[in-house]
């Protein structure tokens, strides 16, 4: 039988790359896409072991530091965790992919060896990489499209203080936040307590607040000025919330006003 490298490499090429943008759907890692092509290259690599006579347990090892890699180059580093959840995803992506290859080659294929499939006219690889490529990469580019859309809404936060000090903070428009002082008509932006020092606070004011599940005061303080994207405001005032946003990267939730005065 007559195989032919180059067309195994380029299916294989083709299967890591989708398994690697289903990972970065799946679990909205937002990966660029000449990572993932890096990712794929890296895996399709492999390939070359399987021309060597080495037993089955290098073979193992060589996969998975395969995976490690391909892993690391297409979603980076930030913690073991993420890397390990990386990793389980991909592992699981492909198990689900191997089953669908295997019922298609059972239905549809006369005849197999090893890991090839045949059939009469058009190959089972062939019909997964029709049917399930656009699919993703159409899931792909929506995911990304609603990344740039999000990260409209972040913005780098300079905070000078009273006694010149600064603080550089990771912002968030959230339209949510529309808390207002009621003596001094200042609005707020809230920031974590973590970010701020208790001798940075200076002639506290309590502001009350209310949500769905909540009420109380808020414990804030008057900046000097706040700086961001060159414009500068001095009529917000800094509220203290002692818990963790739930949103990845954020220092402070500015306030809602900001997205018209940004805009201007």
């Amino acid at each position: 039988m007559t195989v032919y490298v180059d067309l195994v490499f380029l299916i294989n090429y083709c299967y890591d790359f989708l398994l690697l943008m289903t990972v970065s759907v799946a679990l909205k890692r937002y990966a660029k896409l000449w990572k993932l092509v890096l990712g794929a290259l890296i895996g399709s690599a492999s390939l070359i072991v399987l021309f060597f006579n080495i037993p089955m347990s290098v073979l193992l090892i060589v996969q998975i530091l395969t995976s490690i890699v391909m892993c690391l180059m297409s979603y980076g580093f930030k913690s073991c965790k993420y890397s390990l959840i990386n990793m389980g995803y991909l592992y699981m992506c492909s198990v689900i992919l191997a089953g669908f290859l295997y019922f298609l080659n059972i239905e549809l294929s006369y005849e197999h060896q090893g890991i090839i499939f045949f059939y009469s006219g058009l190959s089972v690889n062939y019909i997964l990489l029709f049917l399930i490529g656009p699919i993703i990469l159409y899931l792909y580019i929506m995911q990304n499209r609603r990344l740039k859309a999000k990260q409209n809404l972040y913005y780098q936060v300079r905070v000078v203080l009273k006694n010149n000090q600064e603080l550089k903070l990771n912002g968030y428009i959230d339209t949510g936040n529309k808390l207002v002082d009621p003596i001094t008509k200042k609005r707020v932006i809230i920031v974590e307590k973590k970010a701020i020092k208790q001798n940075m606070i200076r002639s506290p004011i309590y502001v009350p607040y209310k949500t769905v599940n909540y009420k109380g005061l808020l414990k804030c303080f008057s900046p000097k000025e706040i700086i961001i994207s060159n414009h500068i405001f001095n009529n917000y005032l800094l509220g203290i919330f002692d818990g963790k946003f739930q949103i990845e990267d954020t220092d402070c939730i500015l306030n809602y006003k900001m997205m018209e005065d940004l805009n201007v």
